[in-house]
């Protein structure tokens, strides 16, 4: 097994990090964000040009598919920067479906599809709930026909559907659940904006009338469910990583707030229950961020995975609700208005927390993988 990355983060790291900070802090516009969730289909352009440039949304994929071929953990440090200022780009979507077409693709059609999304030029993503809680409850069928494949069925609340030119869709061959892969572009193929209470990360509902397809959309051209698992359990990962760092500039917004807003002659981290509250959100999101980083980091190790992924993505959603609630209240009526950034936050964490399958399911399999 390779040697895990530790916590402590290598200079290249710590400037990878302090260098997309200083880039969203400086592209990234608030308002223009509040702005873009008025629409279906929000994604911050300049950002994920920005992003393109850096070559930063391929850093997990080989490099012999047009990756940079580093550790999750780079990635991870990019969705933690992402997470601190809520910023509209489709880098879930694009990692939940280069991941799945990894887990598995052929060499050729990893070598096909994986580049022009490690790019940027394609928007991707992995289409595979049909309901909210249950991702193998799976009715999409492919029925084989003579030139390739025929798939019907919907799916619900895929991550970046308005935007996407490519789906990963889950359906069942009649034999086991495969992958394929599907042009946004196909006849039959039909997406309807999901309203969400976070705009910000737009969700649609991809329908599929008949769609056809050829041999070579259907990934390893076998049934693979363990690569669906894979997929989703490195977009919790990432999701979580996303989550501290929405849960970290919380803390920062509420300590700042507290020790400028004054109330009766004082400033408001004065006084009792507002300077406990700051201090139980500081440990609550120290906590997330070990078990965050400790799934990163144990990604290469597939029994420390099973426990750390579900861990991660419990704590992480629990400690990014929690943060994003307080800070309304320590903000008292300004974090109620439209014009605050403080319902960008709770409005990311509370959607985030059903995102890709509920807590509770997760829970579940910690207790299972645990022996609970």
């Amino acid at each position: 097994m390779a040697d895990r990355p530790t916590f402590v983060r290598t200079d290249e790291q710590t400037m990878l990090a302090d260098t997309l900070r200083e880039f969203l802090e400086s592209t990234v516009d608030p308002d223009a964000v509040r702005e873009q969730s008025l629409t279906n289909s929000a994604i911050d352009r300049d950002a994920w040009e920005g992003l393109k440039q850096m070559g930063l949304l391929g850093l997990h994929v080989p490099e012999e598919y047009g990756g940079a071929g580093f550790s999750f953990v780079e990635t991870a440090i990019v969705f933690e920067e992402l997470g601190r200022r809520v910023v509209p780009v489709p880098l879930l979507s694009s990692l939940l479906a280069s991941t799945a077409i990894l887990a598995a693709g052929s060499a050729e059609q990893k070598s096909r599809l994986l580049p022009s999304i490690s790019s940027g030029e394609t928007i991707a993503t992995l289409a595979v709930f049909e309901n909210a809680y249950d991702a193998f409850d799976i009715h999409c069928a492919a029925k084989r026909v003579d030139v390739g494949w025929e798939l019907k069925g919907t799916k619900k609340y895929v991550t970046d559907a308005p935007n996407a030119d490519v789906f990963v869709v889950a359906a069942d061959t009649g034999s086991g659940v495969g992958l394929f892969v599907i042009d946004g572009s196909a006849e039959g193929v039909s997406v309807k904006p999901t309203p969400s209470l976070d705009a910000t990360r737009p969700l649609g509902e991809l329908t599929l009338d008949g769609v056809r397809t050829a041999d070579d959309s259907y990934l390893g051209g076998s049934p693979n469910p363990e690569a669906i698992e894979s997929a989703l359990d490195v977009g919790v990962v990432a999701l979580a990583q996303e989550q501290i760092g929405g849960a970290q500039m919380c803390l920062e917004i509420s300590v700042e707030y507290a020790k400028n807003r004054f109330q009766f002659g004082r400033a408001i981290g004065s006084f009792q229950a507002v300077k406990h509250m700051c201090a139980d959100m500081l440990v609550s999101v120290e906590h997330a961020k070990s078990a965050a980083w400790h799934a990163a980091r144990s990604m290469d190790d597939p029994d420390e995975f099973r426990i750390a992924a579900p861990l991660a993505r419990s704590v992480c959603s629990d400690a990014y609700l929690s943060a994003a609630g307080d800070t309304i209240q320590i903000l008292g009526g300004i974090g109620f208005t439209w014009e605050h950034d403080a319902h960008l936050y709770f409005k990311r964490a509370k959607s985030s927390s059903l995102l890709l399958g509920s807590v509770g399911y997760y829970r579940d399999r910690l207790a299972d993988a645990i022996g609970v």
